[in-house]
């Protein structure tokens, strides 16, 4: 999709953990759909889908150099950046490298959001986290969930047709990225920030959204979405008209 006439900011997708950029397709078709001049980036970060790396060794900074690189490839500018999950531990950094004159704004959906200087890990009660931290070691590549626990955290509510595009883009992990501690010193203030609180969700409650705004420092406005997890798959008609009014 190509934007013509007035420069209206291009999207960029961010996906979450143990998922691929497949995961946008059907908000990508929406947004095809109700405004076919916008431009949409969904990208692939390092080691899943078309993006080749060794997950061992994929880090936040080097999954916030690809996602730069892809915008700056792309030639997008302005751009609205958008992440789901835990996209929100590279998110923030994307919009500090790129800078205010170039984010028209942040939109969060279901995010992970520490507080400054914690990883995600940090954010787990014990005894969930030694275990987890085991589980997550550095270093290691971690298989997607089963179908089960899929169904259970991602997809309730959804449709079968909806449940088998989730399952079919699932993905390997990098275990760095959950025990890595994020950086947001250099979020530019300028930038909006947009919550979008997924109410049925059984992965990131919508308690720890809430506490993730808070540990955020600001959002400007919260969207309540009544659906689970992967609001991008269950409602991308809605998800779809709440970016194109931002």
């Amino acid at each position: 999709m190509v934007a013509t006439g007035e420069r209206r900011p291009g999207v960029v997708l961010i996906h979450g953990a143990f998922h691929s950029a497949a995961c946008w397709a059907p908000t990508v078709n929406e947004l095809e759909r109700q405004a076919p001049d916008l431009a949409v980036l969904p990208v692939d970060l390092p080691g899943r889908g078309g993006t080749p790396a060794d997950l061992r060794t994929v880090t936040l900074a080097s999954c916030v150099e690809h996602v730069v690189g892809e915008i700056d490839r792309v030639g997008l500018d302005p751009v609205v950046v958008v992440a789901h999950s835990l996209g929100g531990l590279t998110a923030p950094a994307v919009v500090a490298r790129l800078g205010a004159p170039r984010v028209a704004r942040l939109v969060l959906i279901a995010a992970v959001i520490p507080p400054d200087g914690a990883s995600d890990l940090d954010l787990m009660p014990q005894p969930a986290r030694s275990v987890m931290a085991r589980v997550l070691r550095p270093g290691r590549e971690r298989r997607p969930p089963a179908r089960p626990l899929a169904r259970l955290f991602f997809c309730n509510g959804m449709n079968r047709e909806q449940r088998q595009l989730v399952y079919a883009q699932l993905t390997p992990e990098a275990t760095n990225l959950f025990s890595e501690p994020v950086d947001r010193s250099g979020l530019p203030d300028a930038v909006p920030r947009t919550w979008v609180l997924t109410c049925r969700d059984r992965s990131m409650l919508p308690s720890k959204q809430r506490a993730a705004m808070r540990d955020l420092g600001r959002v400007d406005e919260v969207i309540e979405l009544d659906t689970c997890h992967d609001a991008m798959v269950s409602q991308p008609d809605e998800l779809a008209r709440v970016l194109l009014r931002r």
